[in-house]
């Protein structure tokens, strides 16, 4: 693996027609997260929790068919309804430190989400995440 692609990085904004507080609050809600953390079509959450401190652990399990992908990571910001960083451990991102900041400004009437991930092991890794990623927060924005 080369630094160049441990140093990958992925941006991504959707607006979303709810305020910063309710989408925030989303994130760290086992209950909302079981509804949009679903990467893929067809695919469920059977399992998630959140210890909601800087400090504290969650856990996604994404289940596709009769596969369970856990997902999992400690929150390193929680800065009520502007930012939530957090590590991302998942059998598809296998890479230290590898970290998800997610922002959330006031516009339009909502709210713009602006999700950055950096450290991916390879340029498809990132191109996969970039994919489930867009699709999460498309959920998101259905569901809240």
């Amino acid at each position: 693996m080369t630094d160049q692609a441990t140093e990958l990085k992925l941006e991504l904004s959707h607006h979303i027609p709810a305020s910063r507080e309710k989408l925030f609050d989303a994130w760290l809600d086992p209950a909302m997260l079981a509804q949009f953390m679903t990467p893929g079509p067809d695919m469920s959450v059977p399992e998630a929790t959140c210890d909601a401190r800087v400090g504290g652990r969650f856990l996604v399990v994404m289940r596709a068919g009769d596969q369970d992908l856990p997902h999992a990571g400690t929150y390193k910001t929680i800065d009520r309804a502007n930012r939530i960083a957090f590590t991302w451990e998942s059998p598809m991102s296998t890479i230290e430190n590898s970290t998800v900041t997610v922002d959330f400004e006031d516009a339009d009437g909502g709210t713009n989400v602006r999700l950055t991930h950096v450290r991916f092991p390879s340029e498809e890794s990132r191109a996969n995440h970039e994919g489930g990623w867009t699709r999460i927060l498309a959920t998101l924005a259905e569901k809240i």
